[in-house]
């Protein structure tokens, strides 16, 4: 019998936005969020002439902002920021989403973004679904105090990196590719290999004409 499998990128996609720089702005406040960004102009402007790693300039910025933070309380702002900003959901997005969960569908998130506020935007719309939901995001690393470093943990979650961490967290799709139809949806260059991955793909598919 064949499964389907959902993967949906989340910035872009499924928001209206880029969470990272909507979240750093919610946790440090206008003038820091704009003082971290001038310092870091530079790496930024290599970063987009394909000149400087895109997770490394990432790592960078968000070791400025956030390290020596504790977990638990990057966890809540985490949940305060997901809640606060339920408008950057796409209604397109919800609406199929709310499909997939009600039909328990295998669905999953595959973003560049840090998990931990990545996942708080789904607490919600899964509530009463037997849906096997996952998010596979980039991961942060925690020191043995439960602070942050201000590294990540895993590669960046993008490009052929979400292919390898998809193949990664669902084994059986790497041994018994036939048997799945996969469906992924992306709206960039970094969805590229996801989206040729799939058996049905679509490209911006929630942004209203």
């Amino acid at each position: 019998m064949m499964r389907r499998l959902y993967l949906f990128d989340f910035d872009g996609t499924l928001t209206s936005a880029d969470t990272l720089l909507c979240f750093i702005r919610y946790a440090c406040g206008k003038w820091r969020f704009v003082l971290g960004f001038a310092l870091f102009s530079p790496i930024l402007v290599l970063m987009k002439l394909h000149l400087y790693a895109n997770w490394r300039a990432k790592q960078h910025l968000f070791s400025w902002y956030f390290r020596g933070m504790k977990l638990s309380e990057f966890d809540d702002l985490c949940r305060r920021f997901a809640a606060d900003n339920k408008h950057l959901m796409r209604p397109l997005a919800l609406e199929k989403l709310h499909e997939l969960f009600t039909r328990n569908c295998i669905v999953a998130i595959v973003s560049a973004s840090i998990d931990n506020w990545v996942r708080p935007f789904f607490d919600q719309l899964i509530v009463g679904s037997c849906s096997d939901f996952r998010v596979i995001g980039t991961k942060v690393e925690v020191d043995d105090d439960g602070l942050l470093t201000g590294r990540f943990l895993t590669n960046n979650c993008y490009g052929a990196e979400k292919v390898r961490r998809v193949l990664a967290e669902y084994p059986d799709l790497a041994g018994n590719r036939s048997s799945y139809i996969v469906e992924a949806y992306g709206d960039s260059r970094g969805d590229r290999e996801l989206l040729a991955f799939a058996d049905n793909a679509f490209y911006r598919p929630f942004v209203e004409r």
